[in-house]
């Protein structure tokens, strides 16, 4: 019996090593075409991009550098939150080298169907207030909030979770490219972090 079990536990891990052999490449090449898909509804046209990482709130964010020839065109940051109603939010944001906001792609997100999901809507109303403007020129934080931000309609957690997403984006997009402006607390649009804190949802309801 031992023999037996020793010889279906060989075959089953056998089997499950070769599975994923065969996969990891394809799985690879999908991500990356994923990528870059993704880097080019957020920025303008370029030849190459390198990449950085960095860890903001104990969260890992990647930083695209794009140039087209010797000029850096823009910057695409793969940043998140974990602060949406239904979990993580995933998203690439793209700046000019001055630091605008060209695009947001929202890459994935488990929000509730019908009201935070229009975040990844095309000329969401969140895109909206955000696209072709500086955060560091505006108060980024939902209008509930006091700041310059439209949320979604019957979704304000979910709002403020994306708008908290672009802060860290552009907080990334500030190291890399070392403009010196303050940092941005993506919750209340204020320089200190810690006022976020006020805002925390209550009752369970996405408002």
């Amino acid at each position: 019996m031992v023999a037996t079990l020793f010889c279906i536990t060989l075959i089953a891990s056998a089997g499950v090593g070769g599975i994923y052999q065969l996969t990891a490449e394809p799985i690879a090449q999908a991500n990356a075409a994923a990528v870059t898909e993704a880097l080019r509804q957020v920025l303008p046209a370029f030849d190459q991009t390198s990449e950085q990482e960095l860890t903001l709130d104990q969260m890992p964010i990647q930083v695209y550098t794009a140039t087209q020839g010797d000029q850096v065109v823009g910057y695409a940051v793969k940043s998140m939150t974990k602060n949406g109603f239904g979990g993580a939010i995933t998203m690439m944001v793209g700046f000019d080298p001055t630091g605008t906001i060209l695009n947001v792609n929202v890459l994935s997100q488990a929000e509730t169907p019908g009201l935070g999901t229009k975040m990844a809507e095309p000329e969401n109303v969140l895109l909206k207030s955000v696209q072709g403007k500086n955060p560091s020129q505006m108060k980024l934080s939902v209008k509930k909030d006091g700041g310059d931000v439209d949320a979604l309609t019957a979704a304000t957690i979910s709002s403020r979770a994306y708008v908290d997403a672009v802060a860290r984006a552009f907080n990334a997009f500030n190291e890399v490219a070392q403009t010196g402006a303050a940092a941005i607390d993506g919750a209340s649009g204020a320089t200190d972090a810690n006022q976020s804190a006020e805002h925390a949802q209550e009752g369970g309801q996405n408002e």
